[in-house]
């Protein structure tokens, strides 16, 4: 008898049978996709609405959009925009790239104290640049000897602003940049004698380039949908920021205004994807055989290295220290005597102390229930089992924040929230508003901090408990959040210092018992209170770097305890 070899059926793929885990998870992230797609997607969905209507809410299509292209005032803000922009864009970079460069490729002394000092002007609200060069620079002004004929009210103090506001930003993408190195390049570098130039070409700037890139999109993007600095000292150089708000604010044209954040959308956008599309041809710099570079001594680079980081070091604290001298004087330039006047906030327009204290209460929500949104949905997107579609559909959502203005995402509210047919605008004029959109506005780079440190742990986390039953929960709370806690708390302290000082996302949406800091600010300095209001942004300041000191003071022990494993 021959054995006879029988064929096999093909049978259907099995299907893993979901737990109860896997569906509660499922449910999570359809919550998170529907927080997305009200505050970020249907807003934006009522303002492209808006800018095809008419004051009466009828479809007229393009005319709002041939009616501003026809302005020359209106139209022209947008080579202005672009100008101040490109020029901020190649100053900032060129400034940031060498800062960068010096603190990781040298050895000169205190390069964290330097650090330090350029990032200072990520604690201030975006205004404070545009008060303190009008101190500095203005018709009376103590260096107003320096522009000569030209004045600060324009391009010039814009830019100037700019370049204060976005070099952080720059410094800390170009850092990340230049920390990765592999030293053996240099070392080949050296052995073939290259010059320092030709070696700076052909092997640093190739290595930085996809961070030098997408520092530039970063800062283009910034300056261009900024609103503060061109409100504080732009005159009457209009850009398109400045746009929205009169058109909202001053004329009461809503639907124009509409037009204009859909033209400010799109260079925001744009920028944006371009800077995904090159991040996704980024390649590892580093390899499992990479030599880490340290940077070797040079006694007359290191001198200039030093007097550059000291200089840019002095225009730093000194722009700030302006601001803060000037909230201290009486009665700028007749009374010079140093008081506490500027402070009483309750003799000012602009919302008093009471504003100050908002914004904490605002800043304190956003960090708490900010944090615990987006790390939340960050777990669900990248822990839970197949959805795929869904979870790629709401990563998407996710990135939408980077590349929408505070401006529009503000203006957006407005038609959403304010409609008289939708039932979520009891919120509308409240404080719970205020922070929806905040955390809105900053969902991307939590969300991206998030990821980042999720995707660091190992599946078989979730895989071994799933094997002994272990309800998803217990382990989220018990391993995950632990192990991601530093990451978690860089999220909170990111998400309180940016609800401290933003401007953009909440002009148009604070009332007057909702009134924030740094609207304050803005609403004394319109009311020709600058003292007042460069005392309210040195309160932000200080506030926002108290609250990052002993952020860190109370953290350190509980990190220190929760990543011990690290040490083993």
């Amino acid at each position: 008898m021959t054995d006879q070899t029988l064929p096999l059926e093909k049978s259907a793929p099995i299907k893993p049978k979901l737990s109860r885990d896997d569906w509660v998870m499922r449910i999570f992230v359809l919550g998170i996709g529907l927080w997305l797609v009200v505050t970020i997607l249907m807003p934006l969905y009522a303002m492209l609405s808006k800018a095809v209507q008419n004051k009466d809410g009828v479809f007229i299509g393009l005319q709002n959009f041939t009616e501003y292209f026809s302005t020359p005032a209106l139209f022209n803000s947008i080579s202005n925009s672009f100008f101040i922009a490109g020029i901020s864009t190649v100053l900032t970079i060129s400034l940031a790239s060498v800062f960068a460069f010096i603190l990781c490729r040298s050895t000169i002394p205190g390069k964290a104290v330097f650090k330090g000092i350029a990032l200072l002007p990520l604690l201030a609200p975006s205004i404070l640049p545009g008060i303190s060069f009008v101190y500095l620079f203005g018709q009376q002004g103590v260096l107003k000897f320096v522009l000569g004929d030209y004045s600060i009210y324009g391009p010039i103090g814009v830019v100037m602003g700019e370049v204060f506001y976005t070099f952080p930003h720059a410094l800390m993408i170009l850092i990340a940049a230049f920390s990765i190195a592999d030293a053996r390049l240099f070392e080949a570098a050296v052995v073939l004698r290259t010059s320092r130039i030709r070696t700076f070409f052909t092997v640093t700037l190739p290595g930085i380039k996809y961070g030098l890139i997408s520092a530039i999109f970063v800062v283009f993007t910034l300056v261009i949908t900024d609103f503060g600095i061109p409100k504080v000292i732009g005159g009457q150089y209009n850009v398109l920021a400045t746009d929205i708000y009169r058109q909202v604010i001053g004329q009461q044209n809503f639907e124009m205004g509409a037009v204009v954040s859909v033209v400010l959308l799109f260079p925001a956008f744009l920028a944006f994807a371009v800077d995904r599309f090159v991040q996704r041809k980024q390649v590892a710099m580093l390899t499992a055989r990479a030599v880490p570079y340290e940077p070797k001594p040079h006694a007359v680079l290191n001198r200039i290295f030093f007097i550059y980081c000291c200089l840019i070091g002095i225009m730093i604290v000194g722009i700030i220290g302006m601001a803060a001298y000037a909230s201290f004087v009486t009665f700028w330039p007749y009374n010079m005597a140093l008081s506490l006047n500027n402070y009483d906030f309750d003799l000012m327009d602009g919302g008093g102390w009471d504003a100050f204290y908002n914004s904490l209460e605002m800043a304190a929500y956003v960090a708490v229930f900010g944090t615990t949104i987006i790390f939340t949905g960050a777990y669900m997107v990248e822990k839970s089992k197949g959805f795929k579609f869904m979870r790629g559909l709401i990563q998407f959502f996710c990135m939408i924040p980077m590349a929408v203005p505070g401006m529009v995402l503000g203006l957006a509210y407005i038609f959403f929230f304010n409609h008289p047919d939708n039932p979520l605008g009891i919120i509308y004029g409240t404080l719970p508003i205020l922070v929806i959109v905040t955390i809105a506005h900053f969902y991307t780079v939590s969300h991206l901090t998030a990821m980042t440190a999720l995707k660091q742990m190992d599946p078989e986390f979730e895989t071994v408990s799933a094997s002994l039953k272990v309800p998803f929960v217990r382990t989220f709370l018990k391993v995950t959040v632990p192990v991601c806690l530093p990451a978690i708390l860089d999220i909170s302290i990111y998400l309180f210092v940016n609800a401290m000082t933003t401007v953009s996302a909440v002009i148009f949406l604070y009332s007057s018992d909702t009134s924030l800091a740094s609207i304050a600010a803005l609403n004394m300095d319109d009311a020709g209170d600058v003292a007042p209001a460069a005392a309210m942004c040195m309160v932000i300041v200080a506030t926002s770097a108290s609250v990052r000191v002993l952020h860190a003071l109370l953290t350190r022990g509980i990190a220190r305890k929760s990543q011990a494993w690290r040490a083993r």
